[in-house]
């Protein structure tokens, strides 16, 4: 592979773009919304800037990353591509659409891949015309410095996709583990109840969220508690993915918590708005939200 297009801006868009760009990849990244891809754009480069700063890499590499680089909104610049990697919102309606008109557009030989965390690669590969050519793709957060990616395999793709797509992450310096097509895959079918759990703690009022928190951290020795890696997680993720794992599942144990809900309804997304179940207005992970468990 010599190119890769990455479609959305975000976190983890702009993440998957900068580690494809520092392993020699040309990189054109995409987003709709220029706000959105100026954002990237400075973020990839102050990342990169960063990490020569501190001896991480090369000038020569991070000057050549930042070459490699473009910025685009329109999806056409993606048609010579050898992989496009989806990084865009956790809705499996928006995914298929993009998925068919990547279809159209980028070469025929493309593997095109999903950043999904928990939507059907199957369901997804349904939407083109090469699901042999349609893999799960799943960085974590944030994609330049966690270790692991989750490859998912549809009930079509290929052994050729599999293994190109392996051979990627490991380019990438990347570990990766291989999940069957089912609902929330290794890392979210785990993860998410955990964190769902911890919302139902909070909500019936078992501890505050700095206990439930430090309970966690040092008790199972997270780096993170649940309840803070849900802000920086964003709320409206995890309950998006925990509505996958009920509707996939079918098991009450997946219903996601009230709390969970009503916060996501609110407006308090996490780090990314400011508030979730921490406030974080005042730059500081340390100031807290004064409410009730039960707001």
């Amino acid at each position: 592979m010599k190119s890769i297009g990455v479609v959305g801006g975000g976190q983890m868009g702009s993440g998957i773009a900068q580690l494809a760009a520092v392993h020699g990849l040309h990189v054109w990244l995409l987003d709709s919304d220029p706000t959105a891809l100026s954002r990237a754009s400075s973020s990839i480069s102050n990342s990169i800037h960063r990490l020569v700063s501190k001896g991480h890499l090369s000038q020569v590499v991070g000057t050549n990353a930042l070459r490699l680089l473009q910025c685009t909104s329109n999806l056409e610049d993606l048609c010579s591509a050898d992989v496009v990697i989806e990084a865009i919102v956790e809705s499996e309606d928006v995914k298929k659409k993009l998925f068919s008109e990547l279809d159209k557009l980028t070469k025929r030989s493309a593997i095109l891949a999903s950043n999904t965390s928990s939507i059907s690669i199957t369901r997804l590969a349904s939407a083109t015309t090469r699901p042999s050519q349609v893999i799960g793709m799943h960085f974590m957060n944030p994609p330049p410095i966690m270790k692991l990616v989750e490859i998912i395999r549809g009930a079509n793709t290929s052994d050729e996709t599999f293994n190109a797509t392996k051979a990627l992450a490991e380019r990438f310096g990347k570990i990766v583990i291989c999940s069957q097509d089912f609902s929330g895959f290794i890392v979210n079918r785990i993860l998410m109840p955990m964190i769902n759990e911890a919302f139902f703690t909070l909500y019936t009022g078992v501890a505050t969220k700095e206990d439930i928190d430090t309970g966690m951290k040092l008790g199972t020795n997270h780096p993170m508690g649940p309840l803070e890696l849900a802000d920086f997680i964003g709320l409206d993720v995890c309950l998006s993915i925990m509505r996958v794992l009920h509707a996939g599942l079918g098991d009450s144990k997946y219903i996601p918590c009230p709390l969970l809900v009503q916060y996501v309804d609110a407006g308090r997304l996490g780090r990314k708005r400011g508030v979730g179940v921490y406030d974080y207005s005042k730059g500081k992970t340390t100031e807290r939200v004064k409410t009730s468990s039960r707001l």
